[in-house]
């Protein structure tokens, strides 16, 4: 995976492309307001390209700058699960600092999207001299693994409407600053369906359900309405 670096747009011209970096401390970027310099490269993906694939070798994490992108698994017998979907501020590939040699999932950007890399070794060096982001990287993970629990529970114990509700939410970044209007990047049908495990058809009947008491604006574009809520606190 130490291709994935450079401006690369699409996976054709990738390799055409990978000498064409260049490396600047994160402090200059958004991404990283108030950290110390970490050494990274910006690459830029168009919308459907496969940034990493599942048994990939493992060898950089990567922070999400701009876009979004489908984290997926598949099983031996063929069938994909989506696992999750991330967006500006969130980290992936992070596994490599376990010592995991390769990818456990397959990330595909769903829309034109930004992130910056950074290699294993650079992010050891970052992890151990530079506190602030230390500190960041951290609280995102602990962050992400109480989610991961969440994410358990409400498989194993709540109904398809309230994992949709939740799910709808979640992506909408509800209750962080930052987010007014609660406006949904673009998802199909499927992939909804795939990340709370039921079917399309299920999906749908619920989408227009929710519509139809205002609890979304549904017009190709996804608005969460604040009272959607009610149905992930109704029991």
């Amino acid at each position: 995976m130490d291709d994935y670096i450079g401006n690369a747009t699409d996976e054709k011209n990738f390799h055409m492309t990978a000498m064409e970096h260049h490396e600047t401390p994160i402090s200059r970027s958004k991404a990283f307001p108030g950290a110390a310099i970490v050494k990274r490269t910006l690459v830029e993906y168009k919308k459907g390209t496969r940034i990493f694939s599942q048994g990939d070798a493992s060898t950089h994490v990567l922070y999400i700058q701009q876009g979004s992108i489908r984290m997926s698994v598949v099983s031996r017998s063929g069938k994909e699960a989506v696992i999750g979907l991330l967006g500006p501020g969130d980290f992936l590939g992070e596994n490599c600092m376990s010592g995991l040699p390769f990818r456990m999932s397959t990330a595909t950007a769903i829309m034109g999207t930004k992130v910056l890399v950074i290699e294993k070794r650079e992010m050891i060096r970052a992890l151990r001299a530079e506190h602030a982001f230390s500190d960041r990287f951290i609280s995102y993970m602990l962050s992400r693994n109480m989610r991961v629990e969440e994410d358990l529970i409400d498989q194993l114990f709540n109904s398809t409407e309230k994992r949709l509700a939740r799910t709808l939410l979640l992506l909408a970044s509800y209750g962080k600053p930052g987010q007014p209007h609660k406006m949904l990047p673009k998802i199909s049908q499927e992939t909804l369906a795939e990340m709370i495990g039921t079917t399309r058809s299920r999906v749908n009947v619920f989408m227009n359900k929710f519509r139809k008491l205002g609890f979304i604006d549904y017009k190709g574009t996804i608005r969460i309405n604040h009272s959607l809520l009610n149905i992930v606190l109704h029991d």
